[in-house]
């Protein structure tokens, strides 16, 4: 049974085509990958899809009788609301069946009703029984503990949640309808480790379809089954998880080079004896006959050259390796933080040692970043104290970054930080792909991941040993990702980090520091 098709779908902006010829089909129970670099189209066809975005070519076609739950953007509740009860609305269908049948049941209590209202409260309890009727309150607890919503931020007025907490609240309220299909525009932003394994393992279970745009590798190898990536406009199916695309697409692109090379032979050869029977021609119709022949062979075998992908230049950043630092990086002794009653760092004891990359991880709300703040000076611990090794040249990426004066363009930004010439500069911010006029953007509307990379441009131009990185892939596409990994491969020195990317996990920790009440517990290896 298809539960999604979308056959020739196309989507225009005023004049301009952004989607093309889009065919595909999704199957009952389906877990479907949709990914392609940012600005593709993905998102806007992740819009139709949903059916809140329209289109101007051909057909779309959503199974009519399976219930459909979007996660793609956070709605509004009415002012006083609680998060409780943001996530009770799931229940609606099912407090319908339990009013009703409380209506029965004081309708026959006082007589009334007959046989008729008795096999009616019967139809209802066992609709009711079939919809986890008398399961919503355990299922509540399952599902919010899961996705890191706490008992205590229950009743708390939903207006008054951050972002990622409306975010993790709307989640669980959708895994709560019990629907046939699910929509999920990336659904492990804004939660930790422990709450994406947790929706990982109940997406394997779930019977559905799902449909999801993330920038999360491991999270899709572990759900998808499938993945489109939209590209030129289009739409390419691959039938396995995105390591497969991965491997597949690389497959495929040797294919049709080996096949371009072999037909830019045959081009090459015929086209060296087209030439010489044009010259032997002059005067001969049957030579030149022969010879306007060869050309038309010529043009249809070159109608038929595979096209190779032009591969984006890629950023051609490096990092610049200080002298060597001592054996002794970092020695925490003690360290101890307090905001208020909240116990944040509790006599926490640890050492880096040189070339060790340690991956700081932990709950939301844990204390990484205090900690991290603390290491750079930035914070003040209440007991303890930390001693750097000799010669340490530290540079720091945090997870929110700021520039002095956001109303400066990115070209005066860079000029100001690293003492450059303009045209120095320039050439430097196009190595991050900040190129053409984009250098003449100002700051402020720089999205996250623009600014991780105006940051990195500025950073990585001073000698360094020492890096501490807060969430540094958390604003960036997978292309983006990737290539920060490949920019980190070059790095010779010492790292701390935290990250909830397990793919950048373990390509570079050798050592695991997981936070957890106030305490730091220190493991040899990477996550998996």
């Amino acid at each position: 049974m298809i539960d999604i098709s979308l056959d020739s779908v196309g989507k225009y902006f005023g004049e301009v085509q952004i989607l093309k010829n889009i065919c595909f089909e999704i199957q009952a129970g389906e877990k479907t990958a949709l990914i392609g670099k940012n600005g593709c189209g993905k998102t806007t066809l992740f819009h139709i899809i949903a059916g809140t975005e329209p289109f101007e070519e051909g057909a779309l076609s959503v199974h009519h009788s399976k219930r459909i739950a979007v996660l793609d953007q956070i709605p509004s509740y009415p002012d006083g609301m609680t998060v409780r009860a943001v996530m009770e609305t799931a229940f609606e269908p099912i407090e319908a069946l339990r009013r009703e049948m409380n209506a029965l049941e004081t309708e026959m209590a006082a007589g009334n009703g007959g046989k008729a209202a008795l096999a009616r409260y019967g139809e209802l309890q066992l609709r009711f029984e079939v919809l986890g009727g008398y399961d919503t309150e355990t299922e509540l607890f399952r599902t919010a503990l899961g996705l890191g919503v706490p008992r205590e931020m229950w009743d708390r007025e939903y207006a008054k949640l951050s972002g990622g907490e409306k975010t993790r609240v709307n989640l669980a309220r959708m895994l709560l309808e019990k629907t046939d299909i699910m929509l999920l525009d990336e659904p492990t932003n804004h939660l930790d480790m422990n709450a994406v394994e947790w929706l990982e393992n109940y997406l394997q279970s779930f019977k559905g379809t799902v449909l999801v745009v993330s920038h999360d590798r491991y999270f899709l190898d572990r759900v998808t089954q499938k993945t489109i990536e939209i590209e030129n406009l289009t739409a390419t199916v691959y039938d396995g998880s995105y390591s497969f695309y991965i491997q597949r697409k690389e497959e495929l692109e040797e294919e049709r080079r080996r096949l371009f090379e072999k037909t830019q032979k045959e081009i090459d050869r015929l086209s060296f004896t087209s030439e010489r029977m044009h010259g032997w021609g002059l005067g001969d119709k049957k030579m030149m006959r022969r010879a306007f022949a060869l050309d038309k062979r010529i043009e249809r075998i070159r109608a038929r050259q595979p096209q190779l992908q032009q591969k984006e230049k890629r950023l051609t950043g490096k990092l610049l390796s200080a002298d060597r630092s001592g054996n002794d990086v970092l020695f925490v002794d003690r360290l101890s933080k307090r905001y208020g009653d909240k116990r944040v760092l509790e006599e926490v004891n640890a050492e880096v040692k040189k070339d060790e990359s340690i991956a700081l991880l932990g709950e939301n709300g844990c204390g990484k970043t205090t900690f991290l703040k603390i290491l750079l000076g930035e914070e003040t611990p209440d007991a303890g104290h930390i001693k750097w090794g000799t010669n340490i040249q530290c540079a720091y990426l945090p997870q929110q970054v700021e520039f002095p004066d956001a109303s400066a363009t990115v070209l005066d930004t860079v000029v100001a930080a690293l003492g450059l010439t303009e045209a120095s500069a320039r050439n430097r911010l196009g190595a991050f792909h900040f190129k053409g006029d984009e250098v003449f953007k100002t700051v402020s509307v720089l999205s996250g991941g623009e600014k991780s990379r105006l940051k990195l441009c500025i950073l990585l131009y001073q000698e360094i040993n020492m890096l501490i990185l807060d969430e540094p892939t958390n604003h960036l596409d997978i292309a983006s990702r990737e290539w920060m990994e490949g920019l980190l491969e070059g790095y010779e020195g010492t790292m701390i980090f935290v990250s909830h990317d397990r793919y950048f996990i373990d390509r570079f920790a050798t050592n695991v520091w997981r936070m957890e009440n106030g305490q730091i517990a220190c493991f040899r290896g990477t996550y998996a």
